[in-house]
């Protein structure tokens, strides 16, 4: 899933919550956004691997560290401070690596 931040009304809660809900919390993850707009997770490419492309990224979740998965979308807490840190970034982030702890 993918959520396009350049759509009217992007990133909803609902779509960050969906967004975090895929991810799988035996893995480390990264949200990042891409130059066109577009948010994900990826666990294949995380920290600074693979940043051709990418306008900004958030810090790596471990594995285990629950800030991803169904628990993690439960929490309406983390999901409003997720769906905070790509309004305020997008389109120009005041940085290409967030930390939002």
């Amino acid at each position: 899933m993918e959520i396009d931040l350049n759509l009217p009304g992007q990133p909803s809660l609902e779509a960050v919550r969906l967004l975090l809900a895929q991810g799988d919390d035996r893995q480390h993850c990264q949200l990042r956004v891409s130059d066109r707009g577009m948010a994900w997770l990826s666990s294949t490419a995380v920290g600074g691997q693979a940043l051709q492309g990418v306008r900004f990224r958030l810090e790596t979740w471990a594995a285990g560290s629950g800030c991803v998965g169904p628990a993690a979308a439960a929490d309406d807490a983390w999901v409003a401070k997720i769906q905070a840190a790509l309004q305020s970034n997008w389109p120009e982030p005041y940085s290409d690596y967030l930390d939002i702890y």
